[in-house]
């Protein structure tokens, strides 16, 4: 009867080992079949892209450029006065202008140097010290250049410079 019993406890034994081999087989074959598909997959360049899809863009011809001219503005320095401190704000920025356009804003420049230079002057020091208040100023700006030279001139004021001392 004791050897009934230990050849049961050796049978229970036996049957899960057996049921955890066959888990473990099989999810080794299914890695085995999965990185070889994928390996399979990325040499054909269905998932990645091919190399000839990479040769062939490199051999599309460039677009050519807009018709832009950049149009400088003369350099600011602005004074700056608060509570008894005298600050200063070096400024330089150029104009994207369309190409057929670039004399009529150019004529127009002491205008424009005006606008920039009164707007600059009214900002509080305070935002001109924030970081991000820099993309706000120039939409601001860029607003009032195209008011001064006409609507459709002037596609974008590039800050070149701003060094608030």
């Amino acid at each position: 009867m004791a050897d009934a019993e230990t050849a049961q406890a050796d049978g229970a034994e036996e049957t899960p080992k057996k049921s955890l081999k066959m888990p473990i087989l099989i999810g080794l074959i299914l890695a085995i079949l999965g990185g070889a598909g994928g390996y399979f997959a990325v040499q054909m360049g269905l998932l990645f892209g091919s190399e000839d899809a990479a040769a062939h863009a490199e051999e599309a011809p460039l677009d050519a450029l807009p018709d832009i001219t950049f149009v400088p503005v003369d350099p600011l320095v602005i004074s700056l006065n608060e509570d008894g401190t005298n600050r200063y704000l070096k400024f330089r920025a150029q104009l994207e202008v369309e190409g057929v356009a670039a004399d009529d804003v150019q004529q127009l420049m002491p205008r424009v140097v005006d606008v920039l230079n009164n707007y600059l002057r009214a900002v509080d020091i305070a935002l001109l010290s924030e970081t991000s208040a820099l993309v706000s100023l120039r939409a601001q700006m860029l607003r009032r250049v195209q008011v001064v030279v006409g609507h459709g001139r002037v596609r974008d004021l590039l800050i070149m410079e701003f060094v608030l001392n």
